[in-house]
């Protein structure tokens, strides 16, 4: 089977008090830079047809972090938008195509918090970043490719690595979902 992701069952545990740090796109001269002032939350390996990949994985791995603790802080021009229409816009670097970042600019519960990519920081898997805390949209894959007929293996693979596997978000995600829509249809009741 291919690789998942190379964080998946390499035993890699965050640092709980990680601090940020810097990411690079894969650009040998000139490397687009973001500097993320905080560590991640909702760490995951995502298997949606989206987001980036490393070379020969099947899954990407992804968290999010405030908005406002994200900066380009080096070579911002060469960052365009690959899909404008796309609710997260995802900010890739135009030479080499590596996704820096994600961000929602439209009405959604996740606005404000920007997608990324640890494993784009120079130490990535042994550098203190939130490791993957759950696998979401396991079942896209499929529509990549991936045979269907190995999909218990991929599962299986997860689950001895320690992580749940959704075919949406984590419970908790799905959640704030809800409770987005909710009060945005005015049906929420925090007393019920």
């Amino acid at each position: 089977m291919a690789s998942l992701h190379p964080l998946i069952g390499s035993g890699y545990k965050g640092d709980p008090n990680h601090p940020g740090g810097k990411l690079y796109c894969h650009c040998e001269d000139a490397p687009v830079e973001v500097t993320l002032s905080s560590d991640v939350a909702f760490n995951h390996a995502c298997g949606c047809s989206k987001c980036w990949k490393p070379a020969n994985a099947v899954f990407s791995v992804i968290g999010v972090i405030p908005r406002e603790k994200l900066a380009v802080t080096s070579n911002a021009t060469k960052i365009r938008i690959v899909d404008p229409n796309a609710a997260i816009q995802r900010n890739a670097c135009k030479d080499c195509g590596v996704h820096m970042f994600g961000r929602i600019e439209v009405d959604h519960p996740f606005k404000g918090l920007d997608f990324v990519h640890t494993e784009l920081s120079e130490g990535a898997g042994k550098d203190g970043w939130q490791e993957p805390q759950f696998a979401a949209f396991v079942s896209s894959i499929i529509e990549q490719g991936f045979n269907p007929e190995k999909m218990a293996e991929v599962r299986g693979t997860f689950k001895e690595a320690g992580l749940e596997t959704y075919d949406c978000l984590s419970p908790a995600l799905m959640d704030l979902i809800a409770a987005f829509t909710a009060k945005k249809a005015g049906t929420f009741n925090s007393k019920v």
